[in-house]
């Protein structure tokens, strides 16, 4: 049988409010189908405007099988392109990030401009069409500080999510601020098993005791249901509309991307161990009120975010390979916020590297029981894994979808 039979098969007789079969942790096959219908044709969370605010300045990323590049060409337009020259296909831009006047491959000394189009071509014959060489183009996007790339022959539309997005992050300001500190780390699990571990607090009393001395265990602020019947929430989303801080609770109609604004437990203004602000220069002018709690934003495959009045950190997922994983994490402040005066580094993202740490092990763990030849899906819980079922309702529907329209069947890899 081909994989992508196999695979149909599966999902249509996937259990509902069950976990996925074990194939869909652990098997190569099964990756690569998850590469070239979801990571290869939905747009992907990249990085942020703040991070190249110059022309010139660029940084590099790895999707999958393509090297890419993010710079900010001279009229200030953000750029996506495939980081492979034209010439040969050597990595033209191979720092992690940096700046340059021009983007020139390092092995034959093929020049580009920072749009991509060729410039010179070192004693290649008369005749030669620069133009025909330019870097491919990669589709990108953005929003609210944020930047997404698309690898898709033809991206699907991003309207829809910069619709919702805009509102809820203009008063943040994010293209405004600066990156205090970046941290990557490998979790050696599917890509899938650091989502539904992040789209649950099921977990969290017994694995986070630096987190849950701000954030609320409750399903209704991590799920998808019952916000809008709970009245401390509800209380919160009118305190914050009423400063002008887009807050209820908003799901785009593919279930792909959602936000809201939720309140932090005892008071807490952000995610510090006495809960108390970690920045004392707010994130933006527009975000002064106190107590506007986190603004959750998700987008899969790649990103769930906590913006807070005074810092916000981003997370940002990129497959390494079927039972490996790539997670970094960003925390952004106000760009004239000076470290050591205006916060203590340690205090702003000792919380958070504590808790990816945590779920690294948590990812880890669960993956070790999945390659289990014993593991059978089982049973999540209505009440407190909302949030994963939904997820995994998203991937399965998104996977069907595409499957079925008649991709060329793969047969398994010896």
């Amino acid at each position: 049988m081909d994989i992508q039979s196999e695979m149909l098969r599966k999902l249509k007789t996937r259990r509902e409010g069950y976990s996925l079969d074990r194939d869909f942790y652990i098997d190569p096959d099964y990756y690569r189908q998850d590469l070239e219908n979801i990571w290869y044709k939905d747009w992907l969370f990249i990085g942020h405007d703040c991070e190249i605010p110059r022309a010139g300045n660029y940084f590099t990323v790895q999707v999958g099988d393509y090297p890419i590049v993010i710079v900010r060409d001279r009229q200030g337009t953000i750029r996506a392109l495939h980081n492979s020259c034209r010439h040969r296909g050597s990595r033209v831009c191979t720092q992690h990030k940096g700046s340059s006047a021009k983007l020139v491959c390092p092995y034959h000394q093929w020049t580009y401009e920072l749009d991509g189009k060729l410039l010179f071509a070192r004693q290649m014959p008369d005749g030669f069409d620069l133009a025909a060489h330019s870097l491919k183009p990669v589709h990108c996007e953005t929003v609210g500080g944020y930047i997404f790339i698309s690898l898709a022959d033809e991206p699907m539309n991003f309207q829809p999510f910069r619709d919702v997005a805009s509102g809820y992050l203009a008063p943040h300001r994010i293209g405004e601020t600066k990156v205090a500190f970046e941290s990557t780390i490998i979790e050696k699990g599917n890509w899938k098993l650091v989502w539904e571990n992040n789209r649950e607090c099921y977990h969290c009393a017994a694995n986070h005791p630096e987190l849950c001395r701000t954030y609320p265990e409750a399903p209704t602020v991590t799920g998808v249901h019952g916000a809008m019947n709970d009245p401390e929430i509800n209380a919160h989303w009118q305190k914050c509309e009423a400063a002008g801080l887009p807050s209820a609770f908003k799901i785009g109609s593919a279930g792909q991307f959602r936000m809201t604004r939720m309140p932090l437990i005892n008071g807490a203004e952000s995610y510090t161990m006495s809960g108390q602000r970690a920045v004392e220069k707010p994130l933006s002018s527009d975000a002064r009120t106190g107590g506007i709690g986190t603004l959750l934003l998700f987008h899969y495959p790649t990103t769930w975010n906590h913006i807070l009045g005074d810092h916000a950190i981003t997370f940002r997922v990129l497959p390494l390979g079927p039972e490996t994983t790539q997670v970094t994490t960003k925390w952004l402040v106000n760009k004239e916020a000076v470290e050591g005066v205006d916060y203590k580094l340690d205090d702003l993202i000792h919380v958070w590297t504590e808790t990816n740490d945590q779920d690294r092990q948590i990812v880890e763990e669960n993956a070790f029981g999945i390659r289990s030849p014993a593991y059978q899906p089982g049973p999540y819980s209505v009440e407190h894994e909302g949030g994963v079922m939904q997820f995994v309702e998203w991937y399965s529907r998104y996977m069907l979808e595409r499957l079925e329209r008649g991709a060329t069947p793969l047969s398994r890899v010896a």
